[in-house]
């Protein structure tokens, strides 16, 4: 298979890192067959149909981010082991078959909960994972751009498969709905992950951002920030997980992707609860959705100018105000301007830790690093997707869960301005003075 990527290669007009980028961006656009957003659209047409409550619908979401929390580190080691490509290809088609699968949930509430834990499995961490991994590899000084449009390609996905569910379930019904999602996933996705990705550039005769050789020595003979000499060193995990950094990181992405699943599955139900109508609260997943796109590309490049740790900050932070203002969005203005902003803080949850985990620790062992990390991303999103359903449930509103978001968005914006760029330690012993016999 690689003689044809790098027959290909060696033929197109720019660097063949692009194409890697498409594919893998191809791979994130229809995850979203099993993202809140689509999700979303989903519950309360579930709900009235079954009787089901929102917290029991919550909690299908929530227990496939549980079992994602221990399938990350397998699929970490698995992607550096035997290539994103399988992964991306075995987890395309499971996806697919749980997206049907979920056209008979209503048959009884295993299937329901079986297929939704399958689909979130692959949605959180195999898709995310190897798709982040793979372009971390081939890209290093023009990392941040190429995975702000890494997301921005997962947020087209945020944007049309909420809408196609939205259309289709309107015009057939919700089961036929799910079966359309399943088809777009093989129809979308699978033949460019099985054809056209590398593991790295190195493989196919290639250098990462499509350097020659000789700009290649060049950039490694002058590092212009910190973040860039720690990306030149390559880091194992063991190396990782001693930096205070990776912890910063991971925790705080954890409690941020608490504050996505509680907002993003709930969002339409809880702008109907406010008054607002149920098209228009379906619509404003759509602007939350393109308030991701625009900021998957708006902090891709910030990175490539501001440190991690204050755009990371930054970005909690707009998390936080947006999760304020859905506390009292009674008009769908303040609705509107409130999905935006928090879909903006979404992109930067998304681009930021991809960025800053390839930028610390290199790529060598990048996919095993994002799988011990990413189990902080999934439990958070099961936390979140059942902890505004039970304030539902016991409240009687979700007010309550969106004044404890902010307040927690808050202090995770003051936690990430810890996250500094470690030392490797080869550097730090090269730097030791050195002692008499």
């Amino acid at each position: 298979m690689y003689l044809l990527i790098a027959y290909i290669s060696q033929r197109v007009p720019f660097y063949y890192g692009w194409i890697v980028l498409g594919t893998a961006g191809s791979s994130m656009f229809v995850r979203n067959a099993a993202g809140s957003l689509t999700f979303a659209v989903f519950v309360p047409l579930i709900a009235d149909e079954t009787g089901w409550s929102r917290a029991l619908i919550g909690g299908a979401a929530a227990v496939g981010g549980l079992l994602a929390t221990g399938a990350s580190p397998p699929v970490g080691w698995a992607i550096d082991r035997y290539g994103a490509r399988l992964v991306l290809v075995l987890s395309l088609i499971i996806l697919g078959l749980s997206t049907i699968a979920l056209a008979w949930l209503s048959v009884h509430i295993a299937i329901f909960y079986a297929a939704m834990a399958v689909g979130r499995i692959m949605f959180s961490s195999p898709l995310n994972v190897g798709a982040a991994t793979v372009v971390g590899r081939w890209f290093v000084r023009k990392r941040g751009r190429a995975t702000g449009l890494l997301f921005l390609s997962h947020s087209g996905g945020m944007v049309a498969f909420p809408l196609v569910a939205t259309w289709v379930s309107i015009a057939y019904g919700w089961q036929t709905a799910w079966i359309v999602l399943g088809l777009m996933v093989y129809a979308i996705a699978l033949a460019p992950a099985a054809l056209l990705v590398a593991q790295r550039p190195e493989e196919v005769g290639l250098l990462p951002d499509g350097d020659a050789p000789e700009e290649h020595e060049a950039s490694e003979d002058t590092a212009h920030t910190t973040a860039e000499a720690a990306a030149e060193m390559e880091w194992t995990t063991r190396q990782a997980l001693r930096t205070p950094a990776l912890w910063v990181l991971a925790i705080g992405t954890g409690f941020l992707f608490l504050l996505q699943s509680g907002t993003n599955v709930y969002q339409a139900d809880l702008l109907r609860s406010r008054g607002i109508d149920l098209s228009l609260s379906q619509l404003s997943i759509v602007v939350n959705a393109a308030g991701t796109g625009l900021g998957s590309l708006l902090w891709g490049r910030i990175l490539e100018k501001i440190r991690v740790s204050f755009t990371y900050a930054t970005v909690a932070l707009v998390m936080a105000v947006a999760c304020a203002m859905f506390v009292v969005a009674d008009t769908v203005a303040v609705a509107f301007v409130a999905a935006g902003l928090f879909g903006l803080a979404v992109a930067g949850i998304l681009v930021v830790p991809a960025v800053a985990y390839a930028d610390f620790f290199g790529r060598q062992s990048l996919g095993t690093i994002r799988g011990v990390t990413e189990p902080f991303t999934s439990l958070g999103q099961a936390i979140g997707a059942v902890a505004s359903g039970l304030v539902f449930q016991f409240a009687g509103g979700y007010g309550w869960a969106f004044v404890i978001y902010a307040v927690l968005g808050a202090m995770t914006a003051a936690a990430l301005l810890l996250a500094k760029p470690p030392r490797h330690p080869d550097a730090q012993q090269s730097l030791a003075p050195e002692t008499a016999d």
